[in-house]
């Protein structure tokens, strides 16, 4: 029983591990961030960025709600301009499973050519950066990177993007070491 519970919970990891958001962020140690209160989008790196506008909607109003609750104030003067980036690329796994006795190369080579399996799976492998730049000075001051499996699920979609940009925010402000 105890044995059968370690398999579960492994398996829980292993599922766990496959649909999370691994993150990363850069930042210029210099900074006081304490300064910043308010932000605005960087519209003309936004306009570059290629995907969908539903889906550049969805990543700003992720954006702007986790700002707002940090604090942030969206303004026409702001002190941070928040600029966007993604890359997409496309995942195929081809496992390959060849049950049978027989001699040869090991456990799983079948000369016989039965009881064989093959299969194939796609995924979509999508990274976000958020980029924070100071709108006085023009600079790169703060840079967070989420990478994780996207969906094509239009009813999941939304929640997915929020669980990345959150993921991402949440490394901001930089903690002092």
């Amino acid at each position: 029983m105890k044995t059968l519970k370690l398999v579960a919970a492994f398996v829980l990891l292993v599922f766990a591990s496959c649909s999370s958001v691994q993150v990363a962020h850069d930042y210029d140690k210099n900074v006081d961030y304490a300064q910043y209160k308010t932000f605005a989008f960087y519209k003309s790196g936004i306009d570059k960025v290629e995907i969908s506008d539903l889906d550049k909607k969805r990543i700003l109003k992720a954006i702007e709600t986790a700002l707002i609750a940090k604090g942030f104030t969206k303004s026409e003067t702001p002190d941070l301009l928040v600029n966007i980036f993604t890359k997409s690329r496309e995942e195929v796994n081809i496992n390959q499973f060849n049950a049978g006795w027989g001699y040869g190369w090991g456990f799983g080579w079948n000369p016989w050519g039965f009881g064989g399996q093959t299969s194939v799976t796609t995924s979509t492998e999508g990274t976000l950066f958020i980029d924070l730049i100071d709108a006085k000075k023009k600079e790169l001051v703060w840079q967070g990177e989420g990478q994780g499996t996207l969906t094509k699920n239009t009813a999941k979609k939304e929640e997915r993007i929020q669980e990345f940009v959150a993921k991402v925010l949440e490394q901001y402000p930089p903690k002092k070491k």
